[in-house]
């Protein structure tokens, strides 16, 4: 039997599905041993690696994994740029940031490029471990120093603008954000309000343009700083995505 079928076995038993992984990083010493660390895991399967946009690009083209992982800054290019070109080649591709920097200028702007998680290189196995898991499960996943960090400034002056949005936010709207905010998808959010998509689909553009909001992840993070949903809210076990899937 080979290696792939072993490792498929085991995740199987586990429960868990292999999550296909490609990695992002020009530092060769870094990607290796992040790959090692993450080969302790069964269901985790590195498909490729690159070592900046171009190849980054190549690799998910012909790869075509779940998950990326990539860091902000790559030698000649940025990671920023990576994300949104990944995202319209592969609508399906979930994006994980694996940082060094933790300061709200680069947070707030891989949130704008599209990056469903945040994740610090000074974090442990464990927690890399549960970050893929939780973006794969349909939720964003931060490393705590990060959402500390997002949650008492995110934004900087530009939160001021939004609280004054904030105030024209209809009911519904609210609703809606908060739905949102869970990972709920546009199909159950409607289900759920009794309202048709189309009609959820609205709502969530007016709240966006309200409040200058970008991404699922920036809305997760504004429903947390005003009291929509909890910040332990953010930190979900593998499979809380399930009825994102139904």
């Amino acid at each position: 039997m080979s290696m792939e079928n072993l490792t498929g076995h085991a995740s199987a038993a586990k429960g868990f599905p292999v999550i296909r992984i490609v990695l992002v990083e020009d530092h060769v010493i870094l990607r290796d041993g992040l790959r090692s660390l993450l080969e302790m895991d069964s269901d985790f399967r590195i498909v490729g690696e690159a070592g900046g946009f171009a190849d980054g690009m190549d690799v998910v083209a012909s790869c075509k994994p779940d998950l990326v992982i990539t860091d902000i800054r790559l030698a000649g290019d940025s990671g920023l740029k990576l994300i949104p070109a990944l995202k319209k080649m592969r609508p399906s591709l979930r994006v994980l940031i694996l940082s060094a920097h933790c300061t709200d200028e680069y947070v707030r702007a891989a949130l704008e490029a599209g990056a469903d998680g945040y994740v610090l290189k000074e974090a442990s196995r464990q927690e890399l471990a549960q970050g893929i898991r939780t973006v794969m499960s349909g939720k964003q996943y931060f490393s705590t120093e990060v959402t500390t960090r997002v949650v008492s400034g995110f934004l900087g002056q530009e939160e001021k603008q939004k609280l004054e949005s904030a105030s024209k936010i209809t009911p519904r709207e609210a609703e809606v954000l908060t739905l949102i905010a869970n990972a709920h998808s546009t199909k159950v959010i409607a289900r759920k309000l009794e309202l048709s998509v189309k009609t959820v689909e609205k709502h969530r553009s007016n709240l966006m343009a309200k409040l200058d909001l970008r991404s699922s992840a920036a809305i997760t993070l504004y429903a947390v700083r005003h009291n929509y949903i909890s910040a332990e809210a953010l930190d979900v076990e593998e499979g809380d995505g399930s009825e994102e899937q139904k």
